[in-house]
């Protein structure tokens, strides 16, 4: 139920279309949430008929031009809703996890050069989070408290990243010691 929530959120910080909207994702939400161009768009289309969002009316009617959406009152109501409710944590889900689990009973070749790519793709990531961090949340800048609750976000998945990395390491030490 979380990608017409990500949708609504995006779309109170900035009205888009639906293709500026799957170009933010990949910018922003997709770190954390990833959704295809064809979810999106059908997400948009339930969002709409649930009275959640609306079409912006065109300047200028034309065939083929894209949609911009904003929310409704009762798009507002209906996040703010979710964002209050409580929700256990759902279990990990790591296909890499479950690989190697399958690994071990069927045997790993080639599971080491996953684990390297795994590593410097979780490196790449990490360093890619600090550059944002370094370029949007300077240290010397009061911020306000939205500031400050994407700030948690983006370092939720800097932290994320760094277990990673760690795990990887270690994982691969361990492995090489057999």
């Amino acid at each position: 139920m979380s990608l017409p929530h990500a949708i609504l959120t995006a779309l109170l910080e900035k009205p888009s279309s639906g293709l500026e909207l799957t170009r933010r994702f990949d910018k922003s939400i997709g770190y954390f949430w990833s959704a295809t161009h064809q979810q999106i768009y059908r997400e948009l289309g339930k969002l709409e008929r649930a009275g959640h969002i609306r079409a912006l009316p065109a300047p200028v009617p034309a065939r083929g031009q894209k949609k911009e959406y904003e929310v409704l009152p009762a798009g507002r109501a209906e996040l703010s809703t979710w964002v209050a409710r409580a929700e256990d944590p759902k279990p990990m889900r790591a296909a890499l996890l479950l690989r190697m689990r399958a690994a071990a009973v069927v045997g790993a070749p080639g599971l080491r050069a996953e684990l390297r790519r795994h590593l410097d793709l979780h490196r790449r990531q990490l360093d890619e989070y600090l550059a944002i961090e370094t370029r949007d949340f300077p240290t010397d800048r009061r911020r306000t408290e939205p500031d400050r609750l994407r700030h948690l976000v983006l370092r939720g998945g800097i932290d994320m990243e760094r277990f990673w990395v760690q795990w990887l390491t270690s994982a691969l030490t361990e492995l090489d010691e057999a």
